[in-house]
């Protein structure tokens, strides 16, 4: 299969794919070959970065006919990368903001871990993915969000030998075996969750209001009303509505609170609390986040991302083991570039586009795209 590859030229320090796609945001994203891969409804998306560009592909689904859809998938990445928002610009006022907590000797995690800006998923997925992380770990909330595509999501296609699935619709989740099928999978208490949630978005009858339209028009609603809709679902707490919140809904202030990040507020920002406590109760959620949203500002959230980044010990999480396949650039020529106007959910994007590179690769020829983004 030839794919043909574009680029859009954005500097590591404004994403960082690398940590972005492992700092426990999202769940989904696989590293096959030094190529992150990830399956939409119709489509693997497929994206690798050196310091200047970020270049895309895609694979469309088998029973799609047509080679390729460039459109649809820029402005998946334009979306879901958040790319309008400017990061260096936030990394500097976070920096300064962050200085008089700063140890004299320590190195800022702002200077250390730059690139980790916060996504903009689906919030369906983001959903089911939130429940599966409660008392949970990366690589393990990995593996259960790829069960529930390989056994209840839609075939895609292959990629390096490997199989994509869709995402699962409520739909697919709610059906009279799911729950027992996830509890053989090993999904524990969250099987029940998974299935009861999934059930309220297909009863209208006993759940008129809990439809995945009115989930997506959360994006237009407060903060309050928000969290008042996710709280009500099976399996979610005020802190994965909170995570919800902030990685899907567009409330950027919102910081999710869990003892890791209290014990950081105490150890880096002289927050008063006991440092042995266990369990946070609803009062401290509201006190820490308003706490974080003093120094940080409108985008408190997306700084804690950063701070979340900086104290994990493995950003890998032990789950990128495919070695990278070496590939030396030898010749590029007849190279055409041109620039078109996107536009996605209210958020204006001038990028683009087109290819006719041709490039030699060790033994073999294949078509790379390249791109030019262009703002007024």
């Amino acid at each position: 299969m030839e794919l043909i590859w574009s680029k859009i030229p954005i500097k590591e320090s404004e994403v960082c794919l690398s940590k972005v796609l492992r700092c426990g945001q999202t769940f989904r994203w696989k590293n096959i070959n030094n190529v992150w891969t990830f399956s939409t409804s119709d489509r693997i998306i497929l994206l690798k970065q050196d310091s200047s560009n970020i270049y895309y592909s895609q694979i469309m689904s088998h029973q799609n006919k047509s080679t390729t859809n460039d459109t649809k998938t820029i402005d998946f990445i334009n979306d879901y990368l958040t790319l309008d928002i400017k990061l260096e610009k936030l990394y500097t006022q976070w920096k300064a903001n962050h200085e008089p907590y700063k140890h004299k000797s320590s190195t800022s995690p702002f200077d250390s871990f730059t690139g980790i800006r916060t996504l903009r998923q689906d919030p369906w997925e983001c959903l089911i993915c939130f429940i599966c992380s409660s008392n949970n770990n990366v690589k393990r909330i990995s593996k259960m969000c790829d069960n529930l595509c390989v056994n209840f999501g839609n075939y895609i296609n292959d990629y390096q030998g490997h199989s994509f699935y869709s995402f699962p619709t409520p739909k697919q989740l709610s059906g009279d075996d799911v729950e027992t099928k996830l509890r053989n999978l090993g999904f524990g208490y969250r099987a029940s969750y998974i299935y009861k949630t999934a059930k309220m978005f297909t009863n209208d009858e006993q759940f008129p209001n809990i439809t995945l339209t009115n989930l997506n028009e959360l994006r237009n609603k407060s903060y309050e009303e928000s969290h008042a809709f996710l709280i009500q679902l099976c399996g979610v707490g005020p802190k994965v509505a909170d995570c919800i919140c902030l990685m899907s809904l567009d409330k950027s202030d919102i910081v999710p609170i869990d003892t890791h990040i209290y014990q950081i507020a105490i150890r880096d920002f002289k927050f008063k609390g006991k440092k042995d406590l266990k369990t946070l109760n609803l009062k401290l959620h509201s006190e820490i986040r308003q706490f974080f949203k003093n120094i940080f500002g409108d985008y408190a959230g997306w700084a804690q991302s950063v701070l979340f980044a900086a104290d994990l010990s493995d950003l890998n999480n032990g789950i990128n083991d495919v070695e990278p396949v070496k590939e030396e650039i030898k010749s590029i020529k007849n190279e055409v570039v041109k620039v078109v106007e996107k536009n996605t959910n209210k958020r204006k994007i001038l990028s683009d586009v087109e290819t006719n590179i041709k490039v030699e690769t060790g033994s073999k020829k294949i078509k790379v795209s390249r791109s030019v983004k262009v703002e007024v």
